[in-house]
């Protein structure tokens, strides 16, 4: 028992430490996800057409914004480690790679949207007796096209925030994210109903009222960053095409006629950073770029694979009909309102882990990591049962047919007997990609979602009639292989890696 408690069990400092780089996290979430919650309800009351077409879109947006996820993910691995180092021009450098990378995806997402959303919308709608395909098309591009003004802030947010984070700054992206889903709540109210003289946009409204909170997000983050360039070293001259300050603040210039730069961290001591001459004054040093595509590369393949995996699966479940559709809409808003859980502690993995493998504490690594994981497990197992319990609750709050408020309840009781399984293999991931094991992220990930959960997913829906609930079951069951198979790679240790010291 005693060694059980050594190997899983952490002190009040360990738990203290997860709590102050989670609790942010979380509660950003939380609010995020509880006012995501009360937006769909809003939705909700104007019709399952509506919510229907709404949650189309925004499971296509998913996949735009499981793209963006993927391209900071890369550089992300190593703006942890550089940070644990002290070394701040690196990740002024990863900070200054994602905006690149971002910026392109955005850009061939928008035409994708605008050019293709038509048809990828019509490919989720099928004849049901459960509601109007053709209302549901029409409030679907409606708010497709409004949402679309909203990707370039939304993108921007994740940028910055996600860098603070890994700069141990998790306390502003929360507290703008905050604002932001208030902001978004109190526009849904006055523009989906047309309240306090505002004129009723139903769809539309919800879709500006979006918009404007992630405008108000990103202006929070970016302005707040850019004042407080003594915290946020990274953020100086991050937009000049050659910087000369350094980090150490001593006022030497980085003139790049030496071959290698000696970055302080924040307690002053000397972190050498392995540039190569002159790559100070490239905005992005050349060999960084090589080594971010390298182990950044397959969980961007790996992000785009998987949530247009997701896409495809529900567009599988939507051959049942639109009740399908409005029964699936529910239940993930509502499990996600309780995945919050297991989505901070794995941030917290790619934090504490990063940084401690970039410092080169490889046995404190392996021990975080453990108690980390089994943290999560504890926490989601108890989650789970209170959604089992509490959901029949939540689609009686939909202005919708008694047989969607049956789907949805059968579908989140199944998803909170699952949560336990899905915390760790998000751990899981999370552990294999701090530690730079990119490649093997993929086949685990993405690979393992087209190769197994696509084609029985896909099968079932057009070889048989298998109602949606034991459909739903029967898809979910498969990811036990999985979890398996991320044991078996985190218990190898094959993630064990510093993968900054050799850039």
């Amino acid at each position: 028992m005693e060694n059980f408690k050594r190997r899983f069990i952490g002190d009040r400092a360990f738990y203290r430490m997860v709590l102050i780089i989670a609790f942010p996290i979380l509660v950003q979430n939380g609010i995020t996800n509880f006012v995501g919650l009360l937006d769909n309800i809003m939705v909700g009351q104007l019709g399952t057409e509506q919510m229907s077409g709404v949650a189309i879109v925004n499971q296509l947006m998913a996949v735009y914004n499981i793209c963006i996820f993927g391209a900071i993910s890369g550089a992300s691995i190593f703006s942890a480690q550089f940070y644990g180092q002290g070394n701040h021009e690196g990740v002024r450098s990863t900070f200054r790679f994602k905006l690149v990378c971002c910026g392109l995806i955005t850009l061939i997402w928008f035409a994708i949207f605008i050019f293709g959303g038509n048809g990828l919308i019509r490919m989720f709608l099928h004849d049901s007796a459960g509601g109007d395909i053709g209302m549901t098309h029409t409030a679907g591009m409606e708010y497709m096209l409004v949402m679309l003004i909203g990707i370039v802030p939304c993108t921007l947010t994740q940028i910055y925030a996600s860098t603070l984070r890994e700069t141990g700054e998790t306390m502003l992206p929360m507290l703008a994210g905050i604002v932001a889903v208030f902001v978004n709540l109190f526009l849904n109210y006055l523009l989906i109903f047309g309240k306090f003289g505002c004129p009723a946009l139903g769809v539309a409204g919800a879709a500006i009222a979006t918009v404007v909170s992630r405008f108000c997000e990103v202006g929070l983050v970016t302005v707040w960053t850019h004042i407080h360039q003594e915290r946020n070293r990274f953020i100086r001259g991050a937009y000049r095409v050659r910087c000369r300050e350094t980090d150490a603040g001593n006022g030497t210039e980085d003139s790049g006629k030496r071959d290698r730069v000696s970055v302080r961290g924040e307690d002053g001591s000397g972190a050498d950073a392995s540039f190569r001459q002159g790559a100070s004054q490239a905005w992005i040093p050349l060999p960084l770029v090589k080594q971010i595509i390298i182990k950044g590369m397959p969980l961007l393949v790996n992000e785009t694979l998987w949530s247009a995996g997701v896409a495809i699966m529900v567009q599988c479940y939507s051959m049942r009909g639109l009740d399908a559709v409005a029964a699936l809409n529910i239940s993930t808003t509502v499990s996600n309102l309780f995945n919050i859980v297991f989505i901070a502690l794995g941030s917290a993995i790619s934090i504490v882990v990063g940084q401690q493998l970039g410092a080169g504490e490889m046995e404190k690594a392996v021990d975080t990591d453990r108690k980390l994981i089994f943290f999560s497990e504890v926490c989601c197992a108890v989650v789970g049962a209170v959604l089992f319990v509490l959901a029949p609750l939540f689609p009686e709050i939909y202005n919708t047919s008694a047989e969607v408020r049956s789907l949805a309840t059968g579908l989140i009781r199944i998803a909170s007997v699952f949560l336990p399984l899905y915390a760790f293999y998000h751990a899981a991931y999370f552990t294999l990609r701090t530690g730079g094991k990119t490649m093997i992220t993929f086949v685990f990930d993405s690979c393992y979602m087209w190769v197994v959960n696509i084609p029985v997913a896909f099968l079932v829906s057009r070889l048989t009639q298998m109602p949606l609930l034991p459909m739903y079951l029967l898809c979910q069951s498969v990811e036990i292989v999985k979890a398996v198979i991320g044991f078996v790679l985190i218990k190898k240790g094959v993630w064990i890696n510093n993968i900054v010291d050799d850039v």
